[in-house]
């Protein structure tokens, strides 16, 4: 596609700024990258402004300086999720057993992949979608992607000798879906979204699954939202695991580490 003129780029920038796009000018620059032909600029331009998700109409999402693909409907990888990525690299041994619950597009395990070096990392999610998003991310990883629920489909010879378990669960209350950025809460799956009456519907099953899940020494390392650390520490508590809480204000992101003791 010919290189679009000064006048047509301050056009598109204008476009995507008046439909509430923050970073406007990054946008432009993705979407004419991506787009073929001046038809396939104005018809994603015209998807954008209408409130598909960026990540969709490029098909794929930068996340902790990976490119991970994104199918449509599969949760999209947040910025804030880096502190679990750096959180469980930080509190993971060496040669490490892991498994990523609800992993959407995978894009947690292929960081993880990037950062440990372990001897066994896997994934899973309830979502078809996902699931097939997430194989696709991880080919020539050496990673298995399960479809189930949590932990149901996993070998049963792990159960015990995980070292590291992660998960970015749903935790938004159901009653605040409705209050979402309508790039998520009407394209993304609502089983990604939706955590039950506090948000920690999803999240209580992963405390209280991951104590016979985990080695002796092994952490569950979570996301959560700020407000919800108490009841979760709590469920955390109440599994036999020894929760610890980490904010990271830059990244509008909080991580829940939680050790299985010795």
């Amino acid at each position: 596609m010919a290189l679009p003129s000064p006048t047509d780029r301050s056009a598109l920038v204008g476009r995507l700024r008046a439909a509430g796009c923050v970073y406007a000018e990054d946008e432009a620059e993705l979407l004419l990258a991506a787009a073929q032909s001046p038809a396939a600029l104005a018809d994603l331009t015209d998807r954008r402004v209408a409130g598909e998700p960026l990540e969709y109409l490029l098909g794929w999402a930068e996340f902790c300086g990976l490119r991970i693909a994104v199918d449509e409907g599969v949760f999209v990888p947040r910025a804030r999720t880096a502190l679990l990525v750096q959180a469980a690299a930080e509190v993971t041994g060496p040669a490490p057993a892991v498994v990523d619950l609800c992993c959407g597009s995978g894009a947690t395990t292929v960081a993880l992949a990037h950062r440990l070096a372990p001897r066994w990392l896997a994934a899973a999610d309830i979502d078809p979608a996902a699931v097939a998003c997430a194989r696709r991310n991880v080919v020539g990883l050496n990673v298995e992607v399960y479809e189930g629920d949590l932990f149901t489909p996993l070998p049963t010879h792990w159960r015990g000798r995980l070292d590291l378990v992660v998960a970015n669960a749903p935790y938004v209350p159901t009653d605040a879906v409705a209050l979402m950025p309508p790039e998520a809460r009407l394209y993304e799956a609502p089983v990604a979204l939706d955590g039950g009456p506090d948000g920690l519907s999803v999240l209580r099953r992963v405390a209280a699954a991951s104590a016979d899940w985990l080695a002796p020494g092994g952490h569950l390392v979570v996301e959560a939202g700020v407000g919800q650390t108490g009841a979760l520490c709590a469920a955390l508590s109440a599994a036999g695991l020894m929760p610890n809480v980490r904010h990271d204000e830059d990244l509008d992101g909080t991580a829940v580490t939680a050790r299985r003791p010795d």
